[in-house]
């Protein structure tokens, strides 16, 4: 079974030690890896031997005459002898252990060797950023004798998962050769090794132009990128270098962008079977490719050629990667007489969040493929992209069944509270300068002793005179939301007549409509105004008592006493609009001011109203202002205690706030309060009229919905988006913090285009299809890991 050790080295250096080694060990069953901290002392020694090795080998292979694929400039080198070298090799096998046998580091060993078996594939993989560790022949540790099924990679310290693009499908391994500089070398084995494979198809690019090699980057879709000739690393290993003809040398960075996007598409193997590859490796990782091959010093012809035929004999008979690599790096040592240390050469570079490629995953071909913890459940291997569909199609039901709860109504109430509560995020905000409300207060009726018809208001008499002392501070319209729906005899013996005060053109009477549940006959209007200014005051309650909703328009019934199709709030706001030469349009779908429009909620299923909730007429949401609206008092209007100017060009909404009489309504912002309260219904026929100007003025958001398909197509999506990074974190415990995360953010997002876009999304059943995703995934995987354990894998 495949295991992954990765032995972190931070903080540190050959000189100064590792006061802190990390190994993690990741099985095919574990979503958290055992995680062991030790240190490793400093070794200076290590450093200065290396140097003498490299320094020896470059002058041996020169002395022997050996051919290889870098540009090897004469040295002034004498009495070289093999035995100095072969001396030189063994003290830096028996410093390497030495080094590795300090007791801090032997801990991490013990532990490590009771968690292992001799059987088992083991990716061990160096993470570090310095570049003498990534030069250092770690085969040479004794780990490696006791595990033959162990082999080595090298890995930067940053790394990520790698951005794939949907690949196309292929019955052959996409293989991209470039054969770059030859000269002193012979490359042509590496092509005819390429030529004879029956299951790829490769392009052969010889000593292109950069150009040319870009546009092969960039324009098609590779499994395998090869390059042979002479490669160079610089900078003490930090830059790599290759030749791609006799006079062009590339940098990894000079191609960044084109093997960025091979990488995307599915570029899953490098192999550069040319010299002095550290650099290129190093660089290359930063690039997140899944692994790469290269050569850790000079290589000769022979080696280069035998190691890349020996590799993919191994690689394409479904060799794990791992094994093949050790397989054709171990079979050098037969050379080694005539090329010494021919087998410490090839190195594996590694992405650790990726798993090796196979040759039958390349190929496109997966039944015979082996990947760890994904076996599916009738014994056949689930392939990455037989697992992607299966969390695709998974998705697609908690996409459905999400829906289908929302189109019961299970979602409603959840979805109108949370509706409230982001309304309730918005801050603080001004009056609206534009209106101000004259209040009957409990102490004006008190104070008055007046009642009417059993019912605690005001006299015609008071509200015929307060409606002239309004006139006289000239406000651009006034509103009545108080009921005169009877006569009044003792009026018609007074001076100032109510008949005469509200036939007045800028004076707006209510009615209300008929209710066949709470009110039958409705309300008429005073019969002395023309229906052209009368307008319903009609406020409609949610099933949970929250007013959400206003009526623009609604046409009357036949023996509705209350004939007009206007509302109050649109009249207040049409008539003031008017003034500023705004004019109003509608028809059934929407009412439009200027470039403004408000468009009705769809009959049957609207936003967050899945039920059957009536949404006849022009029917929008309330955008409530968060603010305390200016209000004077009846007793301080006729008292003369109210500044003109605080009345003049406004609009003038007339309405009982006396706490004995029950016009009192419950909004979004009534449950935030310590106490429950309610208020007035002036206040709502406030808060409706200002809607209307503040968004054809102010260009405030106008709330609206989205179409139900487009509310489907938003659940889908954050479902899918979910469901794939889930598909993609490791450990349990990310996979949880993943969906928390997600659900933040799919919060941040609906109130950000609640408030400053005014569009309600499906926040609820968003949420539940991102959670009921998430969770789904989790299963499967855990699943698929049970089988994974049940089930031997043959190699």
């Amino acid at each position: 079974m495949s295991k992954l050790v990765v032995f972190s080295f931070l903080g540190g250096d050959l000189n100064q030690g590792f006061p802190v080694v990390t190994a993690q060990l990741w099985c095919h069953n574990q979503f958290v890896p055992v995680k062991l901290i030790g240190s490793l002392p400093p070794a200076p020694e290590l450093r200065e031997l290396y140097h003498r090795w490299q320094f020896l080998y470059a002058a041996v292979h020169q002395r022997l005459g050996s051919n290889h694929r870098i540009k090897v400039h004469s040295q002034d080198i004498t009495n070289i002898s093999i035995n100095d070298f072969n001396e030189v090799c063994q003290q830096l096998q028996v410093n390497i252990n030495g080094w590795l046998k300090f007791e801090s580091f032997q801990n991490i060993e013990r532990q490590l060797r009771t968690l292992l078996s001799r059987n088992d594939e083991i990716r061990v993989v160096i993470e570090t950023n310095i570049v003498l560790l990534h030069r250092l022949p770690w085969h040479l540790w004794h780990f490696f004798e006791d595990y033959p099924k162990a082999e080595l990679a090298l890995s930067n310290h940053e790394y990520k998962s790698p951005q794939l693009l949907q690949k196309s499908p292929t019955d052959k391994v996409q293989i991209l050769a470039i054969l770059g500089n030859r000269v002193g070398i012979d490359i042509d084995k590496d092509a005819s090794l390429l030529q004879n494979l029956t299951d790829a198809k490769t392009t052969f690019l010889i000593e292109p132009t950069r150009q040319t090699l870009d546009e092969y980057l960039w324009n098609h879709e590779w499994d395998i990128l090869f390059f042979a000739g002479h490669s160079t690393s610089l900078a003490d290993g930090e830059i790599g270098k290759i030749c791609i003809n006799k006079t062009e040398s590339l940098t990894i960075s000079q191609l960044k962008n084109g093997l960025k996007t091979a990488i995307r598409r599915g570029l899953k193997l490098a192999i550069f079977n040319s010299c002095d590859g550290i650099g290129l490796g190093r660089n290359l990782a930063d690039l997140n490719i899944p692994q790469m091959i290269v050569m850790r010093e000079k290589v000769p012809d022979l080696i280069a050629q035998e190691f890349f035929k020996n590799f993919l004999t191994a690689f394409a008979n479904s060799k794990p990667f791992y094994l093949a690599v050790r397989e054709a790096r171990e079979r050098l040592q037969g050379l080694e007489n005539e090329f010494p240390c021919a087998s410490w050469l090839p190195v594996i570079y590694q992405n650790p969040t990726t798993d090796p490629t196979t040759w039958q995953e390349l190929c496109g071909n997966f039944a015979d493929t082996k990947f760890v913890g994904e076996v599916s459940t009738k014994g056949k291997i689930a392939t990455p992209k037989f697992q992607l569909w299966t969390v695709l199609f998974s998705t697609f039901i908690v996409v459905i069944s999400t829906v289908g709860l929302r189109y019961v109504g299970i979602f409603e109430k959840i979805e109108l509270q949370s509706f409230d509560q982001m309304l309730r995020l918005r801050p603080k905000e001004d009056p609206d300068p534009r209106l101000i409300i004259v209040e009957i207060t409990e102490k004006d009726i008190q104070s008055r002793q007046e009642t009417t018809k059993g019912m605690k208001s005001i006299s015609d008499n008071t509200l015929a005179k307060l409606l002239n002392k309004l006139q006289k501070y000239q406000p651009q319209i006034v509103g009545l939301d108080i009921y005169r729906d009877f006569p009044d005899p003792q009026n018609k013996l007074q001076p100032i007549k109510l008949s005469t005060e509200i036939s007045k053109e800028n004076v707006i009477v209510p009615c209300k409509i008929p209710d066949s549940k709470y009110d039958p006959q409705g309300v008429k209007p005073p019969k002395e105004v023309p229906v052209e200014r009368q307008g319903f005051t009609d406020v409609i309650q949610d099933p949970d008592g929250i007013v959400r909703r206003q009526i623009l328009r609604l046409p009357p019934e036949p023996s509705s006493t209350c004939t007009t199709t206007n509302s109050l709030s649109l009249l207040l706001a049409a008539h003031y609009l008017y003034e500023e030469k705004i004019q109003i349009k509608f028809n059934e779908d929407y009412v439009q001011f200027g470039s403004k429009v408000f468009n009705r909620l769809k009959f049957g299923r609207s936003g967050g109203y899945q039920k059957k909730i009536d949404l006849g007429g022009n029917q929008i949401l309330i955008n409530y202002r968060n603010t305390d609206y200016q209000k004077v008092s009846l007793e301080d209007i006729l008292s003369n205690k109210v500044n003109p100017d605080l009345l003049k060009d406004k609009v003038v909404i007339i309405g009982v706030t006396a706490n004995t009489v029950s016009d009192t309504w419950s909004t979004p912002y009534s449950t935030a309060q310590q106490d429950y309260q309610e208020i007035p219904g002036v206040f709502i026929q406030a808060q409706m009229v200002s809607q209307i100007l503040s968004a054809v003025l102010d260009q405030r958001p106008i709330l609206w919905v989205l179409p139900y398909w487009g509310d489907i197509l938003l659940i889908c999506g954050w479902s899918v988006v979910a469901s794939l990074i889930i598909w993609q974190v490791r450990s349990l415990s990310h996979k949880r913090c993943a969906i928390f995360v997600t659900v933040v953010i799919l919060y941040g997002v609906c109130a950000i285009a609640l408030l400053k876009q005014g569009l309600w999304l499906p926040f609820i059943p968003s949420a539940f299809a991102v959670v009921g995703s998430g969770v789904v995934v989790v299963l499967i995987q855990r699943r698929q890991e049970f089988f994974t354990i049940s089930q031997p894998l043959v190699e």
